[in-house]
């Protein structure tokens, strides 16, 4: 089962458009490639293609692929009409004024001028560390609120709608869509628009210009359904709610809300013992059996919502602002797109009844490959997880231990990821998966250990301390002179004697020793202790370039170097591996070879990592320069040279994006607060922790 869901307390619309030139409103903090609008999950990320200066009426929503996804909005006001949202092509109308837009964590917020009001447009994507059910919820909020900016009453009718683009990214394929009432005051457009019903509210699904034209014309729908299901761009198919406000004055009217969401079931289809399959849904279906039962808790919880991503926001602001104003702006954009990138699942008992006690997480490695619960994607995203609740970067593992602890997996060392195409985690049994041995063995120790640090909850080390310590295993064969491979940087190419990937593997050792000495074993302890402290000796003559000025890219060659990364391996967990003269060495040299945007990734490319960048800026010793490299990934990210959802890869030099966008790794801007955590208690729907939020 799969469909778009739009709801509303009032009325919504989607849809798309292309690229301005220019800022001419006040953006805060600042003005990104792309404003998140709605994005939970891999299905439901709508963005707003901004670029340089974009207004919410200047181009059509669109999903992270740059698909338009048809989301439209106007106000009427004293029987004149106003385009809000997209770029419909009714005449009679004129466009309102984007005078201000504001994003934080969890919203993006827009304000527009039309005629004698200002209208007030807030994207809420909600962000709920603490309760998985509300987590897991596939739908998103748009709400619209509108106030007198010149001191008189105005009479105000306002409209939204989504178009049949929503169902389907073919727009020649055929959509059946329905209205009804769910009970309460809710009404909903299932290709799938809900909204509460009132008396002053009005639907109305068809042709895009004829149910958009009767608003203009009447300041009204007809509350009629066109029932001739058709391709997506046959007459053009949307799906409209209006609402009329009567007389509005200075005093701001309550909040108009709208939810648009997808929902999917089963989610995943993932590959359990003896080759079978496993259907899991997500987390919410263990609450609400039906999705109208859904919609009907969530659209009306839009108050609340707002109160806890309030919360949420002003804690984020005020531990990332404790680095800089620039820092928190990073932060900031980052959070929606990585969670974006998630779903929360659950399995059914063989009763059939839902097992909320076996909760997985899974990640769609967004643009570059579509993979699902890719490791060294996971890894970069891996401080967001450890900053909003460690228990997600469990759920995020616990697919890829369980798979691998059935034997299925042929190869000694850990497995690339969950499957080749998302959704469908069907495994790797041929061992055929991108080969990256030392780069995902390395994550997966570092991750599980880092988890049980921060969560006090060693589930993971007891239940596959097996594989943890094959994995290690490999890592003292292969880590001190890696083999000719690739890292998770694929793109750059394969290389030998990888300097940043033997210090991931030897962190990867000393990390089992720390495992071994939790689980009671200090003999195996205090061997692996060894060997990583003997690796990292002789990883020093083979690494650092004569004169001690730079760690080489590759061993043997002096004139190379790169972003050494993975030492921030060594800080998260506190191990104190590598000795303080390598962290102010590298801090030196990267002060010689920072270009406009940041350090190059390596000397083979003028390109570098924004993820790989802010890891560096938390392990570098001189404040300055960390100011200097997280400024470099905000310039970067305000550079309005692209109009895409945040990409990670882009040139150093000229600031021009790569080719990435909308990419979970952004998660790893949140490094330098990912030590800012929190113990916490779980049961299979909520988790209380001793944050605020």
């Amino acid at each position: 089962m799969g469909y778009f869901t739009l709801a509303t307390l009032a009325s919504l619309a989607l849809s798309l458009a292309s690229v301005s030139a220019a800022v001419t409103w006040t953006a805060t903090p600042f003005n990104p490639a792309s404003i998140p609008l709605a994005v939970r999950t891999p299905y439901l990320s709508t963005w707003l293609p901004q670029g340089a200066g974009t207004a919410l009426n200047e181009a059509w929503p669109t999903f992270w692929n740059g698909d338009i996804q048809g989301w439209a909005g106007y106000i009427r006001v004293d029987g004149t009409v106003y385009n809000f949202l997209g770029t419909p092509g009714n005449s009679g109308t004129t466009k309102a004024t984007q005078k201000a837009m504001t994003f934080t964590s969890t919203q993006s917020t827009f304000v527009l001028g039309a005629g004698g009001v200002d209208l007030t447009v807030n994207f809420l994507s909600p962000v709920e560390p603490t309760n998985l059910v509300l987590q897991s919820l596939p739908f998103s909020y748009m709400a619209l609120t509108v106030a007198a900016n010149d001191g008189g009453s105005h009479s105000v009718q306002v409209y939204s709608d989504i178009s049949a683009e929503w169902a389907s990214g073919d727009d020649s394929q055929t959509v059946n869509w329905a209205t009804d009432g769910i009970g309460g005051s809710i009404i909903t457009h299932s290709v799938q628009l809900a909204t509460q019903e009132t008396e002053t509210m009005t639907y109305q699904t068809g042709q895009d210009i004829v149910v958009r034209g009767q608003f203009i014309s009447n300041g009204k729908l007809s509350n009629t359904q066109d029932s001739a299901f058709r391709a997506v761009n046959n007459d053009w198919p949307v799906f409209a709610f209006a609402h009329d406000l009567g007389t509005v004055t200075t005093t701001a009217t309550a909040p108009v809300v709208y939810t648009v969401g997808r929902v999917r079931d089963p989610a995943i289809e993932y590959l359990i013992a003896n080759d079978a399959t496993q259907a899991r849904s997500s987390y919410f279906w263990s609450t609400y059996a039906t999705v109208d039962a859904a919609i009907a808790a969530f659209l009306p919880d839009y108050a609340n919502a707002v109160t806890r991503a309030n919360t949420f926001d002003v804690k984020v602001n005020s531990d990332a602002s404790a680095i800089s104003a620039d820092y928190a702006s990073i932060v900031a954009l980052s959070i929606r797109q990585a969670l974006g990138a998630t779903e929360i699942t659950i399995s059914k008992t063989s009763a059939g009844a839902w097992n909320t006690t076996d909760i997985m997480m899974f990640l769609k490695e967004i643009s570059s490959d579509g993979n699902v619960s890719t490791v060294d994607v996971i890894f970069p995203a891996w401080p967001l997880f450890l900053y909003v609740n460690p228990v997600f970067g469990k759920y995020l593992l616990l697919p890829l231990f369980a798979y691998q602890a059935t034997g299925q997996y042929p190869n000694k060392w850990a497995v690339h990821d969950m499957g080749a195409s998302y959704p469908k985690a069907l495994g790797h049994n041929d061992g055929a998966d991108e080969p990256m041995p030392l780069e995902e063995s390395g994550n997966m120790l570092i991750m599980t250990l880092s988890y049980a640090q921060k969560s006090g909850d060693n589930s993971l080390l007891t239940t596959y301390s097996t594989l943890l310590d094959q994995w290690t295993q490999f890592l003292i064969a292969e880590a001190l002179i890696p083999a000719n491979q690739i890292s998770t940087d694929d793109f750059a190419g394969s290389l030998a004697n990888q300097t940043n990937l033997a210090i991931k593997g030897i962190v990867g050792i000393k990390a089992m020793s720390n495992i071994w000495s939790t689980l009671g074993n200090p003999t195996q302890s205090s061997n692996y202790s060894l060997i990583a402290s003997s690796y990292v000796s002789q990883w020093q003559v083979l690494a650092i370039a004569p004169g001690n000025t730079h760690l080489t890219l590759s061993y043997g060659s002096p004139t190379s170097w790169g972003l050494s990364y993975n030492l921030y391996g060594d800080k998260l967990l506190g191990l104190n591996l590598f000795p303080a003269s390598v962290y102010t060495m590298q801090t030196a040299w990267y002060k010689t070879v920072e270009d406009t945007y940041g350090v190059p990734l390596d000397t083979r490319h003028t390109y570098t990592k924004s993820d790989w960048q802010i890891w560096t800026s938390a392990i570098v010793t001189d404040t300055t320069l960390r100011n200097s490299l997280i400024t470099a990934v905000k310039n970067y990210a305000a550079d309005g040279l692209s109009n895409s959802p945040l990409g990670d890869w882009y040139d150093a030099i000229s600031g021009d994006n790569d080719g990435f966008k909308a990419r979970p790794v952004v998660g790893g801007h949140l490094a330098l607060v990912s030590d800012v955590f929190y113990v916490f208690e779980s049961d299979a729907r909520c988790l209380t922790t001793t944050r605020d939020f």
